[in-house]
């Protein structure tokens, strides 16, 4: 989906009855509310991991939770995908070579994931803190382009200008055009979701930079860093552990982006 298309969001979103009160006026109304559903991941007929997740897009989600999640180390370690509807959710058939297969066993959670929550079910603290992976170097966006892509990152949420409760991700080229944008109930999703659009066209992740919606959580850098984007660009605040991982990853962290301003938390160049 396009930055911005209101196409294809169709069991994305429902309308429920509401009743908005106001001071002592009660009007009866119906709103948009936003889908979500539990997404099984399989692996050569594994079960890995279950996730809440808004129903869009789930053949990026796949490519990209494989990879941030490091189940797989590159797009070609993706054979096939198949999307199967269930009674209660959705499930990703997912084939990959077969001495990967190991380590599903060796990390195999089963994860029934709050909303895009990162961690939930990593059963070792190896599981919730792994090595995180260094970023190539590339040139920076400027100023200017932070704001272009933050200002396009809004215009081009089209589930939450219907919901109002959805974060996005999206990747912006370094003059701050955004290419390509993802929605989700979840932060992480949203940005599995959009590293797997990358992956699955063949964008260089070093060519731009992710800006989101979101905090600047570790698993949010984390997943950044493992797709080798450089630069990651929050509206809200990071936190202190997802600093000293973006320090460690070479990785610029930028947090409460606005129009007029914003905070660098990390880099490796002290032109930025």
């Amino acid at each position: 989906m396009k930055p911005g298309d209101m196409q294809g969001l169709d069991g994305a979103h429902t309308r429920v009855p509401v009743r908005r009160c106001h001071d002592d006026a009660v009007v009866r109304a119906e709103d948009q509310v936003a889908e979500e559903c539990p997404v099984a991941f399989v692996y050569n007929g594994i079960p890995f991991a279950v996730m809440l997740a808004t129903p869009l897009d789930f053949e990026d989600f796949a490519w990209g939770f494989s990879l941030t999640e490091g189940i797989v180390e590159s797009a070609g370690h993706i054979q096939a995908v198949e999307v199967v509807p269930e009674d209660e959710g959705f499930s990703v058939y997912l084939s990959i070579p077969l001495p990967l297969t190991d380590r599903i066993a060796d990390r195999r959670r089963s994860l029934a994931g709050r909303t895009g929550c990162g961690l939930c079910g990593a059963q070792m603290l190896s599981d919730a803190l792994r090595p995180v992976r260094r970023v190539p170097s590339a040139p920076e966006a400027d100023a200017r382009a932070l704001r272009r892509a933050h200002t396009e990152l809004a215009a081009g949420q089209s589930l939450n200008a219907l919901t109002g409760s959805v974060h996005a991700a999206a990747f912006a080229d370094r003059s701050g055009r955004v290419r390509l944008l993802r929605e989700d109930v979840g932060r992480h999703n949203a940005l599995d979701k959009m590293i797997g659009a990358l992956l699955r066209g063949g964008t260089d992740p070093s060519s731009g930079f992710a800006a989101v919606t979101s905090r600047a959580s570790y698993e949010m850098v984390h997943k950044t860093a493992a797709a080798g984007i450089p630069l990651l660009s929050a509206v809200s605040a990071p936190t202190a552990l997802a600093v000293r991982t973006a320090s460690q990853a070479g990785l610029t962290l930028i947090g409460f982006a606005r129009q007029d301003r914003h905070t660098v938390y990390s880099s490796p160049s002290s032109n930025f």
